[in-house]
């Protein structure tokens, strides 16, 4: 007999979707004005690029990681009606394992380039964060099951 599902899944998905989609929107359109706020002028400037054909790779790039990460809140968007316990559970584990990989990322690499060794901090926190709602969820859902 399968196990109900959990109530924490639905709204840990959509928290996580509704970040995605903003930042992934955030990202495609107004990628400027956002480096600007977050990592001040100078410092946007410098990853803009110096020749025009580097603006427009960076750009165009930027823009295609935007719209990953857009499809990836429809795609946690569409996750969140899934009702089955064992597969939240499996995909709580690859979102967790996703997280730590990103943390590690900005850990071993990122903080490593000069522009950007004063953010690593902030978005590191980010991702320990959101890998441990997922955590939480697991925990939850543990005792859910088992009490």
């Amino acid at each position: 007999m399968a196990s109900p599902p959990s109530s924490g899944f639905f709204a840990i998905c959509l928290v996580h979707s509704l970040v995605a989609l903003t930042c992934g929107t955030l990202m495609m359109f107004y990628l400027n004005e956002m480096a600007e706020f977050g990592l001040g002028q100078e410092t946007a400037r410098k990853l803009l690029g110096s020749t025009p054909h580097d603006q427009l790779l960076i750009q165009t790039s930027d823009s295609f990681a935007g719209l990953l990460l857009f499809a990836i809140g429809l795609l946690l968007f569409m996750v969140s009606f899934v009702k089955d316990r064992d597969f939240q559970s499996f995909f709580a584990k690859g979102c967790i394992l996703l997280h730590a990989m990103m943390a590690l990322w900005r850990v071993y690499f990122e903080r490593r380039l000069e522009d950007l060794a004063r953010d690593w901090p902030r978005q590191l926190a980010g991702d320990i964060v959101l890998g441990l709602s997922w955590v939480l969820f697991l925990i939850y859902s543990w005792r859910e099951k088992y009490d």
